[in-house]
């Protein structure tokens, strides 16, 4: 007889109901609920996956340039990065009537096809790639990769091959292998192609496979390096009338810290990223190699975490105060704790992409791709949100399958456990008081402006933030504080009275043509208070959700229903909507929520420099009709009105994505 769906699980296959169909899809990845699955066959199957994982990733990027290199336009985008508009592929489509194929045939292509936003075309150009050529050379090098990943995924699910239990539970090798391993040797490696291939090419001078041995990247070659003369590689570098990709006004410093951008390009000096890689590959493979592995010297982590050792003279409970006795094997012998920490500082980063990809572009001309800086920010923060809300979920089931309150008695998960409730309603009352004080003035404001007395609005300067921009050398608050100050010892302390890279950096904060600390005023302070209300409302969710999901008041022994429960039946009232997994799906709506108001805010803040218009944001953010007529209405206008039976355009598909998210959410 054929084997019914789930295999992995006989009872649910037996379970006549349509319960084996959905709870066989909802458990289908939660390896460890499994019929027959140990430790040792978990760890190994999730580490084979890993591969699998990268593989796909490298398929995919390997993809990027081949579709490119096949339909795209690089070589005519190399020639004329600011006016050509970058192809991504081909499009075909049989649901096209001429009217679409017409619209879509665009950016000079002979059918039709989609425009490039990722910023590929200006990641590419900075890093060297001029030609179709060295777009299929990277595209079949990746597809190799992907290969070699996928053989390597297999070979480590065969018996012979599977690493065991213990080897998966040495966390100061892995520590070792992926941190000076991974991060730092690939960081060296990456400095090593800015500084071999991509800064020459910035001069006019091309590398390639045939003369990368013969050719210097730098005319003092590896004396000074050799003598410890470093700071040559730092003198004469390219000038500010450099004309990237040609040797007019280069010079020939490899490893900078000019400061500021590039004026042509507005985007970083590539000689600085490259010292900064070459710093971190510093950084990290110092730090890949402090922990005590089979060698026998270093820091032992389990000895460090459960060190009481005086701080400063001070007796104390562990670092910082704060006790980790137990930690080091709740870690370890937890998936779903490591998976939380790893979601947890990939969110974070992520986020930071978002951040720095805009305001402090490294890629040539992406500046001035406006689109392309609007999808990046978006990008990032949207998969900022989902890796944070992941974080807390598998905290979350930690906490219900792997916590060991014995083992971890009066360390710090003890003492959140513990103050839940304390922790529980500071994030309330925050919550509350954000979102009533800040929709206050809102409507405030609305009211006054509606009755014709708009110099009544309640407008506060944020004068904290403007305080912190002015102390990194914003000088149009006046507030003459540390770097913009020139007589201040941030300004006149060493390497920067060397004007090392203060200059670029002043010239850069207070131009007004990028992105680097806007000019803030009462609209920016409202909407980062409207933010900070749907980010501790979410955290609120999250935390809250954590915190009871071994058990609350209401009901005492909720960790014996598992992650995901919907209620305890009839005859106990209250029990509905309370798990672990419930607490996360509400937490989706409030992420995406604020998420909303995020990438609204930065974008109408930046159609303002794009259109030379800042007083428009000014004048119009300080209540809520002016976000609804002059933000909402006046930019979606062109998408509410996308499509007609007498006519289409390339924006129609975005005008039915828009009618189509709309509906979704509603």
């Amino acid at each position: 007889m054929a084997t019914k769906f789930p295999k992995f699980s006989q009872a649910l296959a037996q379970d006549p109901t349509t319960r084996r169909i959905w709870y066989g899809i909802a458990t289908a990845h939660d390896f460890e609920s499994h019929d027959g699955m140990t430790e040792e066959n978990l760890y190994q199957k999730i580490f084979a996956s890993h591969f699998g994982h990268i593989a796909i990733i490298f398929l995919w990027t390997s993809g990027n340039l081949f579709h490119v290199a096949w339909q795209g336009n690089f070589e005519q985008w190399v020639k004329d990065p600011l006016n050509v508009r970058p192809i991504a592929h081909a499009i075909w489509d049989p649901q096209f009537g001429q009217p679409a194929v017409d619209a879509f045939t665009q950016a000079g292509a002979s059918n039709p096809v989609n425009i490039a936003y990722s910023g590929v075309y200006h990641w590419w150009y900075t890093i060297g790639m001029r030609t179709n050529g060295d777009l299929y050379q990277g595209s079949i090098f990746l597809l190799l990769l992907s290969a070699i990943f996928l053989f390597a995924g297999w070979l480590h699910l065969q018996p012979k091959y599977r690493p065991s239990l213990s080897w998966f539970k040495n966390a100061e090798s892995r520590l070792n292998h992926h941190l000076a391993g991974l991060f730092g040797v690939s960081s060296l490696a990456w400095t090593g192609h800015l500084v071999h291939v991509a800064i020459p090419e910035s001069r006019g001078q091309h590398v390639g496979w045939d003369n990368f041995l013969s050719t210097l990247p730098h005319p003092a070659g590896l004396a000074p390096f050799f003598t410890g003369n470093w700071g040559v590689y730092a003198q004469n570098p390219d000038t500010a009338s450099h004309v990237f990709g040609t040797s007019q006004g280069s010079g020939t410093a490899i490893l900078t810290f000019l400061g500021g951008f590039h004026p042509q390009t507005e985007s970083l000096w590539l000689t600085d990223m490259a010292h900064h890689h070459l710093a971190i590959a510093v950084l990290f493979i110092i730090a890949g190699h402090m922990y005590r592995t089979q060698f026998g010297i270093g820091h032992s982590i389990k000895e460090m975490l459960n060190s009481k050792d005086p701080l400063f003279g001070f007796k104390n409970e562990g670092q910082f105060n704060l006790p980790h006795q137990g930690l080091y094997d709740t870690i370890n012998n937890s998936l779903h704790f490591q998976l939380g920490l790893a979601l947890a500082a990939l969110g974070v980063i992520t986020s930071l992409v978002a951040q720095h990809m805009y305001s402090i572009p490294p890629y040539a001309f992406m500046a001035r791709d406006y689109t392309t800086q609007a999808a990046l920010y978006t990008h990032h923060q949207y998969i900022a949100g989902f890796l944070m809300v992941g974080a807390f979920a598998h905290g979350a089931i930690f906490f219900v399958r792997d916590y060991d309150a014995e083992a971890n008695k009066g360390n710090v998960l003890a003492r959140m456990l513990e103050h839940k409730e304390a922790i529980i309603s500071h994030l309330s009352w925050v919550s509350l008081f954000l979102g009533f004080h800040t929709l206050g003035i809102y409507v405030h404001n609305d009211v006054v402006v509606a009755f014709g007395t708009p110099e009544k609005q309640i407008l506060i300067e944020p004068v904290f933030a403007q305080f912190i921009q002015a102390a990194h050398g914003k000088a149009v608050y006046a507030m003459d504080v540390l770097l913009s100050n020139p007589d201040s010892i941030a300004s006149t302390a060493w390497p920067n009275h060397g004007n090392v890279w203060l200059p670029g950096w002043l010239d850069a904060i207070n131009s007004g043509k990028n992105s680097l600390f806007l000019t803030i005023g009462p609209g920016d302070f409202l909407v980062h208070h409207a933010i900070a209300l749907g980010l501790h409302t979410t955290t609120l969710i999250l935390v809250k959700g954590a915190l009871d999901a071994r058990g609350s008041k209401l009901m005492p022994d909720k960790k014996d229903f598992g992650y995901a429960f919907p209620c305890d039946g009839p005859g106990r009232g209250g029990t509905c909507d309370i798990s672990a997994w419930d607490a996360f799906y509400l937490s989706m709506f409030w992420m995406l929520n604020t998420l909303g108001w995020v990438t609204f805010y930065w974008h109408w803040k930046h159609l303002g420099i794009w259109q030379g218009n800042v007083a428009q944001f000014n004048e119009s953010s300080t209540y809520l009709m002016g976000w609804f007529r002059d933000y909402l209405w006046l930019n979606s206008a062109q998408l509410i009105n996308g499509y007609s039976p007498y006519g289409t355009n390339n924006l129609s598909v975005w005008a039915w994505m828009f009618l189509f998210g709309h509906l979704v959410w509603a």
